[in-house]
C-alpha cells in the first residue's frame, strides 16, 4: 500500500519513468472508461478516441512538468496544457453534425472529448483526485442521464411529399393541428424524383400514437407519401 501511495505522490523533486508510465496508464484508464460508455450509445467518437485524447492531453502536461522539473526551463508550465484546452475543439468540431432536418447532433460528444481532454491535463500534472471524480462524474453523464433524456426529448422524424405544391400551406396547417406538439416542417427537394413533388422533412416529440399520426398525414389530400427517416 505505501509503495502505491508514494508512486502517486512522487515527481516532487524529478519526474520519473514510473510516474510518467503511471499517469500515461491512469489517462488509458480514465479515457476507456468514459470512451466506453460512449460507444455503446453509438457515439462516433468511442473508446480509441477518448484514450488517444486523454492521453495526448496527459502527455502535454508532462512534457510542461519535465521541462521544468528535469531540463531546468523557466517561464510557464501550463502553456501547453492550455493550448490543448483550445486546440482540442477542431476534433469537438468535427463531431457536430447538421442533419438535413436542420437538428444538431453531436455536442455532447464534443462536449466529452473536450472534458476528456481537460481530465488528461489534470492526470498529468498528479490531480489524481479531481481526475477520477471527474471521470465518475462523466460516466454517469453518459450512462444515465442519456437515457433520461432521450425518453424525455425523443423526436420522431417522417420524410412526405406533396404532388400539389399549390397545398402545401393547407398541408403544413393540418400537420401542426394534429400533432398538438411543437412540431417542425423543412421543405426540401423531392427525393422521389418525380416532376412537380415538393418533399418536406416532420420532425415532432415521440408519440406513443406515432403510427396513426403518420397514417392521418397519409391520408391527407395532395400528399403521396409518408415514411419514417
Amino acid at each position: 500500500m505505501k509503495i502505491l501511495v508514494d508512486l502517486f505522490t512522487a515527481s516532487l523533486g524529478k519526474l520519473e519513468w514510473y510516474d510518467v508510465f503511471l499517469r500515461i496508464f491512469v489517462a488509458v484508464l480514465a479515457g476507456g472508461f468514459i470512451g466506453n460508455e460512449r460507444g455503446k450509445h453509438g457515439s462516433a467518437a468511442g473508446l480509441r478516441t477518448h484514450i488517444l485524447v486523454c492521453i495526448g492531453a496527459c502527455i502535454s502536461s508532462l512534457t510542461s512538468i519535465f521541462g521544468s522539473l528535469n531540463l531546468g526551463y523557466t517561464g510557464d508550465i501550463y502553456r501547453i496544457a492550455a493550448q490543448v484546452i483550445s486546440g482540442i475543439g477542431f476534433l469537438g468540431a468535427g463531431m457536430i453534425i447538421v442533419k438535413n432536418t436542420s437538428m444538431i447532433t453531436g455536442l455532447t460528444t464534443a462536449a466529452g472529448l473536450w472534458t476528456t481532454g481537460a481530465i488528461g491535463i489534470a492526470i498529468g500534472f498528479g490531480f489524481y483526485v479531481g481526475a477520477i471524480i471527474a471521470t465518475l462524474f462523466c460516466v454517469f453523464t453518459a450512462a444515465f442521464l442519456t437515457r433520461f433524456e432521450r425518453q424525455r426529448k425523443m423526436s420522431v422524424n417522417l420524410y412526405a411529399e406533396i404532388s400539389e405544391p399549390k397545398k402545401a400551406g393547407e398541408v403544413f396547417d393540418k400537420v401542426h393541428k394534429i400533432s398538438e406538439d411543437d412540431v417542425l416542417i423543412e421543405v426540401v427537394p423531392a427525393k422521389s424524383g418525380i416532376d412537380g413533388n415538393l418533399g418536406f422533412f416532420i420532425t415532432i416529440a415521440n408519440r406513443d400514437d406515432f403510427q396513426e399520426l403518420r397514417e392521418q398525414i397519409e391520408s391527407m389530400e395532395a400528399v403521396s407519401f409518408v415514411i419514417p427517416e
